[in-house]
């Protein structure tokens, strides 16, 4: 019996510091970004790119692409599912030939914005993610990047994951702007560290920007982590606008628009459940854009089948925010199915109003 519990506290500690070296590695290497930093464009656009057009409209789509890991036949452990990466390489690049499908078929959008692209990860074996999908020229902004994430079994591994705007007109800067992240040690290490990815693109015949902002707020946190990142969001947009500018922001909110609930209801609240975007946490005057037609984003707790309508959930949380100079001519959420996506990708058709 000695013998036993000797062996046992040898196991014991030799766990301990394990865990603890693990613990105390991934704290020294921490990704810890600016509150701003400048970005560089990738790709760089080969030759001098024509200003966004002063007259008509112009379309942005917006869409959480789940890393090209996320299709139709995935699930994710942190929804009620067992899975943490797609099941092989080929899967990954089926996926992504989806993607680059809608993204530059007949009616390409003239500027993208995508979260969850990754450019460097264990989970999409290394795929550049923003090679496979950019237009002329691009930006990239970390908001996931940890040399190995130890959960689930078998672990995730090393991540490196962002948003990513792209388009084929001019792009004069682009910044990343770090956003309150509501995780303390040892949690935060191999979390997500949220940010904005701010694109100024110039118009043709005007001094003004359109500021384009593309975001992905908290989806695991207890709720004030989401509130407090849409009140810094709705700060910095105000700010952009007071100046004369233009501004549009868009992506993944992680939190259901008004009114979606009468329409996709939450009946698995068990699981992985979103905030609740609600009028006081907008900005006055400004356009809430989102399509209450088709669900933007399904809940991962299993292989997509629409046929199980026990436990297939749906929800409306991607969509845009438009400056008060801005005309919305139309939003649409194109219904792919989630064939290569946990999410449906967001369109709108904008005009400027002077």
């Amino acid at each position: 019996m000695k013998k036993v519990l000797k062996a046992l506290l040898i196991l014991i500690l030799v766990v301990l510091v394990a865990v603890g070296g693990l613990l105390g590695w991934l704290t020294a290497v921490e990704y810890k970004p600016a509150v701003r930093e400048t970005l560089t464009f990738r790709p760089a656009a080969e030759e001098a790119l024509p200003a966004l057009s002063a007259e008509g409209s112009f379309s942005v789509l917006s869409w959480n692409i789940g890393y090209a890991g996320l299709g139709a036949g995935s699930d994710f452990f942190m929804d009620g599912g067992k899975d943490s990466r797609s099941a092989d390489k080929m899967t990954v690049s089926e996926y992504l030939a989806g993607i680059y499908g809608t993204l530059y078929g007949e009616t390409a959008p003239d500027l993208i914005l995508l979260q969850e692209v990754d450019i460097d990860s264990a989970r999409t074996y290394g795929i550049d993610e923003t090679a496979q999908l950019a237009a002329s020229v691009g930006v990239h902004a970390l908001n996931y990047a940890c040399p190995f994430v130890p959960i689930p079994f078998p672990p995730m591994g090393k991540v490196n994951s962002g948003l990513y705007t792209t388009a084929n007109t001019a792009i004069e800067s682009a910044e990343r702007i770090s956003l309150p992240c509501p995780f303390s040690w040892p949690l935060r290490i191999a979390n997500l560290k949220r940010c904005l990815l701010v694109s100024y693109l110039p118009i043709e015949g005007s001094d003004r920007q359109l500021v384009l902002v593309n975001l992905h707020l908290e989806a695991y946190d207890d709720g004030e982590g989401k509130i407090a990142q849409t009140r810094q969001l709705n700060e910095f947009l105000q700010s952009e606008y007071d100046k004369g500018n233009y501004v549009i922001a868009g992506g993944d909110f992680n939190q259901v628009f008004p009114g979606s609930l009468d329409v996709y209801p939450n009946t698995h609240p068990e699981n992985w459940e979103p905030g609740v975007l609600t009028e006081d946490l907008l900005p006055a005057g400004w356009t809430l854009a989102y399509d209450l037609a088709t669900p933007s984003c399904r809940l991962l707790n299993q292989p997509y089948d629409p046929s199980d309508t026990v436990n297939t959930q749906y929800y409306v949380i991607d969509g845009f925010l438009l400056s008060p100079n801005l005309v919305l001519e139309s939003v649409e959420t194109l219904d792919l199915g989630f064939a290569n996506s946990d999410h449906n990708p967001v369109r709108i058709s904008v005009s400027f109003a002077g």
